[in-house]
């Protein structure tokens, strides 16, 4: 799935139209609290820059309802923040498509950055809409999607611009070559053995996921709430923890499926309360008492998980093995994440919580690539086709 990158082509006097993910946190005095998505943009806006060429940053941030501006959803706070990183003035226009932004796009000259607001001011943006598109389109001779967290949308930013710049150079930045690198074409030819760690509350938000790992893994692991379904798939007792009666059927299917390839927990660390104080008990997967719920893999688990990934030459790990963000109930993500960190095999970490829950430990530079999009990551883990992919260049 090779893709034509910004460094191929000549940017020199041209203008670049560059999609980026600037769907950054803000606080209530609109400052920026985690600036890594803006950090993450800077060396493909430098690649533009440095040789000579002009760049427009288009982005979402939030979910602003309808048409117009809402200052906590604007990105007038990525224009100062970006600036500091480059080390020079970032303009910012105050629409997308309107005269603020023709003017300060005509106004731009070599090796200067605009930012224009909030893509989803304009209806347009999540429409689709092929107007909106041609007067994004209007404004570079090349567009560049650099934006990996919106790859498996179909966002008039993301697929009908590209569209519009028909015989015009079409390309992804370095975030997205490098996720494209490791998301597609590591899992489509790994090296082995192959395991994936999947965890995360629900069942339902993984079932492809599952389904399409269980095709192309040697192993797949299974912890997180959604370990539960499966253990009432299998007769077990659960107690209060959380399921989903509507998906036992299915996850019966994925055991029949999956064999001796899908691995469950063998005991769970349980308490009586959603809370750190609570009563605590480990108990045997599918023994769970009544008033008490399951909260994370228990320590047979954790142990069994870790020499499994230890052996791996390719591992993919997406969603905790339990709420990490409660001790003592981080203790199955720990393990993993330690052992993914002192494997010597190919680690891609699917973005969301896996992501948060790497850098929280402190891992993130010991494993081979963090995904940048939670969703999007997830989406081709599930082998699905991203439409604003395959309209770019080929490499």
């Amino acid at each position: 799935m090779a893709k034509k990158t910004i460094e191929n082509v000549d940017v020199a006097g041209k203008t670049v139209l560059m999609r980026v993910d600037f769907n950054v946190p803000l606080d209530e005095n609109l400052s920026i609290t985690d600036d890594r998505r803006v950090r993450m943009a800077v060396p493909s806006i430098k690649s533009v820059i440095d040789r000579g060429g002009r760049v427009v940053l288009m982005s979402h941030l939030g979910r602003p309802a309808g048409d117009g501006g809402d200052a906590k959803y604007s990105l007038k706070p990525t224009a100062g923040c970006l600036g500091q990183l480059l080390g020079q003035d970032v303009a910012f226009a105050t629409d997308t498509v309107g005269d603020d932004a023709k003017a300060k796009v005509a106004a731009l000259k070599d090796g200067q950055v605009l930012i224009l607001e909030n893509l989803r001011f304009n209806s347009g943006e999540k429409k689709g809409d092929a107007a909106f598109a041609g007067a994004l389109a209007a404004f570079a001779d090349i567009y560049c999607n650099d934006a990996f967290g919106t790859c498996h949308r179909t966002d008039a930013s993301m697929v009908a611009v590209p569209e519009a710049m028909q015989g015009k150079p079409k390309v992804v930045g370095f975030l997205v070559a490098k996720e494209i690198q490791y998301l597609s074409d590591v899992i489509a030819s790994p090296e082995r053995p192959f395991v994936a760690i999947l965890g995360g509350a629900k069942v339902s938000d993984k079932i492809k996921v599952i389904d399409n790992l269980l095709g192309i893994c040697d192993k797949v692991l299974i912890g997180g709430a959604m370990a539960y379904t499966f253990s009432l798939a299998k007769g077990g007792q659960v107690g209060d923890s959380l399921v989903e009666k509507d998906k036992v059927e299915l996850a019966r299917e994925l055991i029949a499926k999956g064999g001796d390839k899908l691995m469950l927990p063998v005991d769970t660390h349980c308490g009586d309360d959603f809370n750190s104080n609570c009563n605590k008990v480990v108990v045997k997967a599918g023994e769970i008492s009544d008033g008490f719920e399951g909260l994370d893999i228990g320590p047979e688990t954790a142990k069994i998980y870790a020499e499994t990934v230890k052996a791996a030459k390719t591992v993919v790990w997406n969603g905790p093995m339990g709420v990490f963000e409660m001790i003592p109930f981080d203790a199955g993500t720990k393990a993993v994440a330690q052992a993914i960190a002192d494997s010597d095999s190919t680690s891609i970490i699917g973005g969301g919580d896996s992501a948060a829950a790497i850098q929280q430990l402190g891992f993130a530079d010991q494993v081979s690539h963090v995904s940048t999009g939670g969703g999007a990551s997830l989406a081709m883990l599930e082998g699905q086709e991203f439409a604003a992919v395959n309209l770019l260049d080929e490499a």
